[in-house]
């Protein structure tokens, strides 16, 4: 499948932009995306064979945006607490058929993106973090009424994360040592293809800054690097330059990495002062940031280049729950960011919230999931004109659902 190139409608582009380009996330223990040591720490580099601890320095800077959507109520007819104002509804149950379509949906749902089309409906794809993997996809009408279910990716494993590309293909990851890149059609009308050039690692997400043309890519290790994929030529995924963050702070660089395909050694081993990150989840772009979360030290970065600086940090912020027993956020996970720059943050596990981080340091619960039992929240994708959000509880079942509300960058048609 040829990605993008000069016929690119830069409407359906600019559109998808307005998403975040969604990653989410997230990244098997039990073959989902927890951590697999629970080692936490800030990022280091290892300089003349010893590691030095070198934590970026920290910011409360956050994009203008509404106010807060307020409390959450009781829980709904599908166990969900909301704002006042929002709704919910099931969409899909794992290993049973989406009424209608005769397809079955898969287990484990994980990192998901919504891809506008041109009736003025929508697709939202959903990765499988079951051991045989796969990518499905629901086909929304105009009105929102699914129409249309099927299978797009096959023959993968363990696919976790991902992004959207603005080119309108789904990248998924797989998230294991030998996990590779597929890149994917959301209607499936072209078998999903392989981006060895991305390298071979534990990949967890994907997210595409089209201006500077570049990739970025996490890795779901406890000592793991961040990855930027230079395309050869643009947007081509074919061929290209596979890069990690590295140097001291201060004067960090991308360094390309020697062997992509890790034939001898780990990708993220290869550049001796390589930046370490406890555990890299979820990914999103917006105007020029990208957003990571790291679930070894519950942090959030923006990235802006070289420039790597800490977003949201459980272990320093004055944001608790409603019980006052810990942050608001923790288990950090997925991520995607609406139009207007707010960063919706999806938890592995904490208190099954999706956590919005928003305007002048706001950080707020925009939904949770109760009583819900070794499962996480995952693939947070909102629809093209930002009315609905879709994510999944992944196990316990799996169950995927929507949340439909005035939400702040919403532009309703």
């Amino acid at each position: 499948m040829a990605p993008g190139g000069p016929g690119i409608d830069r409407r359906r582009a600019l559109r998808l932009l307005g998403l975040g380009l969604v990653s989410t996330t997230t990244v098997p223990w039990l073959a989902s995306c927890s951590s697999d040591d629970g080692s936490s720490g800030p990022a280091t580099t290892a300089t003349e064979g010893r590691d030095t601890t070198a934590p970026p320095r920290s910011t409360t800077t956050a994009p203008p945006g509404g106010a807060s959507l307020g409390p959450l109520g009781e829980p709904d007819a599908n166990g969900l607490r909301l704002p006042e104002g929002f709704t919910s509804r099931v969409v899909a149950r794992s290993n049973e058929e989406i009424a209608g379509t005769g397809f079955t949906w898969h287990g484990n749902p994980d990192g998901g993106a919504c891809f506008a089309q041109d009736d003025e409906g929508w697709i939202y794809v959903s990765n499988s973090e079951q051991g045989d993997g796969g990518v499905g996809m629901l086909r929304f009408d105009a009105e929102g009424e699914i129409t249309a279910a099927a299978r797009i990716c096959q023959g993968t494993a363990i696919n976790c994360a991902g992004g959207a590309t603005p080119w309108e293909t789904w990248l998924s990851c797989e998230e294991f040592a030998g996990g590779q890149v597929w890149e994917c059609d959301p209607l499936g009308r072209t078998p999903a293809e392989v981006r060895p050039a991305l390298g071979v690692f534990k990949h967890e997400a994907v997210a595409v800054d089209p201006a500077a043309e570049v990739l970025y890519l996490s890795e779901d290790e406890p000592d793991g690097a961040f990855y930027r994929f230079v395309p050869a030529p643009w947007p081509s995924l074919d061929a290209g330059r596979l890069e990690v963050l590295a140097g001291p702070e201060g004067d960090r660089r991308w360094a390309e990495v020697p062997d992509p395909s890790a034939a001898q050694e780990p990708t993220r081993n290869q550049v001796p002062d390589v930046v370490r990150f406890a555990g890299g989840e979820g990914l999103a772009h917006h105007a020029g940031t990208t957003y990571l979360s790291t679930k070894g030290d519950n942090r959030i970065w923006a990235c802006d280049g070289t420039d790597v600086e800490i977003v949201y940090d459980a272990a320093t912020t004055e944001a608790m729950d409603e019980d006052g027993s810990g942050p608001v956020l923790t288990g950090v996970d997925n991520v995607t960011v609406d139009a207007g720059g707010d960063r919706y943050v999806a938890e592995d596990g904490g208190n099954m919230d999706i956590v919005r981080l928003g305007p002048d340091g706001l950080i707020e619960k925009i939904l949770q999931l109760p009583g819900v039992e070794e499962s996480e929240i995952t693939g947070p994708a909102f629809s093209p004109d930002g009315t609905r959000l879709y994510f999944s509880s992944q196990r316990n079942p799996g169950v995927t659902y929507e949340v439909s509300g005035p939400f702040p960058h919403a532009s309703p048609t």
